[in-house]
């Protein structure tokens, strides 16, 4: 990735406080730093570069818990005039490209960003819950530096051309005074390394802030785009800062892990029901201090790792083994029924596709976990528990409590049919392996057998075995799975023709759209702008619907110099309408002509555009919370609706929902359509917006 050079990351602040910039022997990586003995830039990593030496010594002057950190994080900024503002889903519903919310500034992507639309204020402060699927193998075994759920805060800056708020030194002076002054941390134990930030589309340099080997802090300053891996500067640049609220926490009890520090008491609830009544302090806190050297990706090992910190302790790999492997397993359950709580309480449920997949794939990682502890009866108890304890400040859990209770229930099944069903295929595979003189399941029939059949590693191990075929399963498994499923796929370009029109309408005005002004609207005059490629019309104005929302494109005609052509297809090109057309003549640049809609199409398609809604809303009401629109497709005589659900809908089921919306329908209810600005309308309606 591209490297910035040091006057990106040289500011007044460094200048004035005496921090000295120095490369890291280890890592190679620049940092700021106000000793001038400093050998390495201080971060606990698996290349060595320090350990933690927060644990049972932390350098804030008081102890605060995941909630009283949270609040002194938001009412910091408060006063130093940023405005609130409340976390936006764990499912990124707005967003076409990624499933979950994985850092706050996802919420103001690509909207804000971009300057399609104003933020909900300027500057703000958020405590975003995100989700990072691609950090499920670490979760325990690096003792809380990796956690899928998180709560990440952020303090945002939009700077537009002519409105400049504040930039990189003044973000890095606030950092600093939070953790000097309001957490108490002397200010020559804070260390600034330099780094490259990309996520979203969006790139820029960075600080990340170390306090005694932790990282605590990424502090971002977004100025490109990043288009076909190249760097665009972006006319607004972006604060983006990401505080880990659960790190902070972690510096400031100074306790063995992170999952202490956020969990409390639930987290010795969870060790009650493993059946770990006792635990060696004392070699905790040692593992501990060493376990920033754990990293299960492509280049670090979990065994080389333990290998390591085994030596370190004076134990044998075997024996560390046996003390730790319960211990963070617990911890990953703990992470992980947490996170599930939180995907499953918005309303999504199990399945092979998007956001589903990623939630059966914790409830599976789940399962397997508690059985490896002998506690597999224990989901139901530990789920309520984590709603419990995280309803009182996320009310919207204990409100779907009974669902989610139902959506595990009915996974659960689903699960142990999979299972039923594996012991077969496995048995196949094994066979055929043998035949051909084989003796080892590869790792890529591995991970066909869970995306395709859901089966995990662990349970086709258990079965290859029975037939004497062995079975390795690479460390971070999981973590791969995830990163192939985290972002939606891409559209293909050649998906349609009016693709290739973008560059051709790029300077062309944007078109009035009329349909907006007045849907009862069935003719109206418009100039021509431009005709393309022979047979694309664009108008300056337009009451044509183009294709979109799962509604199909109006048809009808246009009629110029005594001449009338066929509209046959309308889509839409950023933010111009073209008109695909047939016909022997066609009109030119400057022309007036007289549109007309195929009105009786567009009525019928109109009325069933807006049922799908109405059924969609008493679908809601019949089946639960948890019901979705997850895709539509609206005709002339009939339309689809596609919905989320657990099961298959019985006939009572289904009347019911028909009834509703029959009943709702004869009460001749008026259709009113308003326009407002983006965070408006989610205050008022919330993100049930995002479902066409």
């Amino acid at each position: 990735m591209k490297k910035f050079p040091e006057k990106e990351y040289s500011v007044p602040f460094f200048k004035e406080n005496g921090y000295v910039r120095k490369l890291c022997p280890k890592c190679k990586e620049y940092f700021w730093t106000q000793n001038p003995d400093q050998e390495t830039c201080g971060e606990a990593t698996s290349e060595g570069c320090a350990f933690y030496s927060f644990i049972n010594n932390p350098p804030t002057k008081k102890s605060y818990s995941l909630s009283e950190m949270r609040e002194a994080f938001l009412s910091f900024f408060e006063k130093h005039g940023h405005t609130r503002v409340k976390p936006y889903p764990v499912v990124a519903r707005w967003r076409d490209d990624i499933y979950l919310t994985h850092a706050s500034i996802i919420d103001f992507q690509p909207y804000v960003t971009e300057g399609i639309a104003p933020p909900p204020a300027n500057p703000l402060v958020i405590v975003q819950p995100c989700i990072r699927m691609v950090d499920i193998s670490n979760t325990g075994p690096t003792f809380g530096r990796h956690l899928t759920i998180f709560e990440m805060g952020g303090h945002h800056a939009f700077n537009y051309p002519e409105k400049r708020l504040y930039w990189k030194d003044e973000t890095i002076r606030y950092h600093h005074k939070f953790v000097t002054e309001v957490l108490g941390v002397k200010s020559e134990e804070v260390i600034y390394k330099e780094g490259i930030w990309s996520g979203g589309g969006n790139a820029g340099p960075d600080v990340e802030c170390i306090i005694r080997g932790l990282e605590v802090a990424t502090l971002v300053f977004m100025k490109y785009k990043v288009v076909n891996n190249e760097f665009v500067e972006l006319p607004i640049l972006t604060v983006d800062t990401g505080y880990g609220i659960d790190r902070y926490a972690w510096l400031s009890q100074g306790v063995p892990s992170c999952f202490q520090a956020v969990y409390g008491d639930l987290l010795k609830k969870l060790f009650e029901i493993a059946g770990i009544t006792e635990i060696n302090h004392e070699l905790l806190t040692k593992v501990a201090e060493v376990s920033g050297l754990v990293s299960l990706d492509k280049t670090a090992s979990r065994l080389a790792a333990r290998r390591r910190i085994a030596e370190i302790v004076g134990m044998s790999v075997e024996e560390l083994d046996k003390v730790l492997l319960p211990l963070e397993n617990v911890f990953a359950v703990a992470d992980h029924t947490k996170c599930l709580s939180f995907i499953l309480s918005e309303g999504v449920v199990p399945s092979n596709v998007q956001e589903g997949y990623l939630a059966r794939l914790l409830f599976r990682r789940i399962y397997r976990l508690l059985k490896m502890l002998g506690v597999p009866d224990k989901l139901y108890d530990i789920m309520d528990m984590q709603i419990d304890y995280w309803s009182k400040d996320y009310p919207h859990l204990k409100e779907m409590r009974n669902e989610i209770m139902d959506i595990l229930s009915i996974e659960e099944k689903k699960f142990g049919e999979t299972i039923k069903r594996g012991e077969g295929l496995v048995k196949r595979i094994a066979e055929e392996l043998k035949t051909k003189g084989a003796d080892k399941i590869p790792v890529d029939t591995l991970t066909e057998l869970y995306d395709s059949h859901g089966l995990s590693p662990e349970i086709v191990k258990e079965f290859a075995e029975r037939e004497g075929v062995k079975t390795e399963i690479p460390e971070n498994f999981y973590a791969l799975i995830a990163q192939r499923h985290i972002q939606a796929p891409l559209k293909l370009s050649g998906e349609k023709p009016e693709k290739s029109l973008e560059a051709a309408v790029s300077n062309l005005p944007e078109t009035t759209l009329l349909y907006y002004k007045d849907q009862y609207m069935k003719e109206f005059e418009a100039e021509v702008v431009k005709v393309l490629n022979d047979e694309y019309v664009v108008l300056d104005k337009t009451c044509f619907y183009p294709e979109g929302g799962g509604q199909p494109a109006d048809k009808g005609y246009l009629i110029f110099n005594g001449n009338k052509i066929e509209v046959v297809d309308v889509q839409k090109v950023g933010r111009v309408i073209v008109h695909k057309v047939k016909g022997s003549v066609l009109p030119k640049g400057g022309d007036i002509v007289k549109g007309v809609i195929d009105w009786d199409r567009r009525y019928s398609l109109m009325k069933n555009h807006t049922a799908t809604h109405v059924i969609n809303g008493a679908a809601r009401q019949v089946l639960g919370q948890h019901v979705w629109q997850f895709g539509t497709q609206k005709g002339v005589n009939s339309s689809r609706l596609d919905i989320t659900h657990y099961r298959r809908l019985t006939l009572e089921e289904v009347h019911k929902i028909e009834t509703l919306a029959n009943q709702a329908i004869s009460r001749h209810i008026p259709v009113e359509t308003s326009w407002m600005p983006r965070n408006k309308a989610e205050k008022l309606y919330g993100f049930r917006l995002y479902q066409g």
